[in-house]
């Protein structure tokens, strides 16, 4: 069944959005020295499945299904990236209140422990007008899910 241009936009858009906003929590990890915490990462997970799920629309039917699919994991880190959002403006207590990144791995376990940052839940690293990027994550994330499903809906109303 070849697909419209609307689910084939949505297909698309399922792929990149959480390849994209994978590919800039990378650079701001690794680039900017701004690690994740814990919820940071859980946050992340949503979006592996995304780009997956994505991926196999593209090569297995229903494409429609997987990328509906896709643009549900998307959602799904859009809220989490809210709870953390809330939790960093204080807004509900969080579930952890920090994690660690792995040391540097020089061999002596001790100079590793010792010289891995600690990074809050509870403290945004970074904030764009008053916004961090779990709150970028939650409006990016909702409003493509939203938009991917949209696509679709709309093709079955036509």
């Amino acid at each position: 069944m070849d697909l419209s241009q609307n689910a084939r936009f949505a297909r698309g858009l399922a792929l990149a959005l959480p390849a994209l906003l994978l590919g800039g929590a990378y650079i701001s990890e690794y680039g900017f020295g701004l690690y994740p915490c814990e919820m940071c990462w859980w946050q992340r997970w949503p979006h592996f499945a995304a780009v997956g799920l994505a991926l196999i629309a593209f090569i297995i039917p229903p494409a429609r299904v997987w990328t509906a699919l896709a643009a549900l994991a998307i959602l799904a880190s859009g809220a989490i990236g809210l709870f953390h959002a809330g939790v960093e403006y204080g807004w509900w207590p969080g579930i952890t209140s920090c994690a660690v990144v792995s040391g540097g791995g020089s061999g002596n376990a001790l100079e590793d422990i010792m010289n891995t940052p600690l990074v809050r839940c509870d403290a945004p690293a970074w904030t764009l007008f008053g916004i961090s990027l779990a709150g970028y994550n939650f409006l990016i994330s909702t409003a493509g899910g939203l938009a991917v499903l949209g696509l679709l809906a709309k093709d079955r109303r036509a």
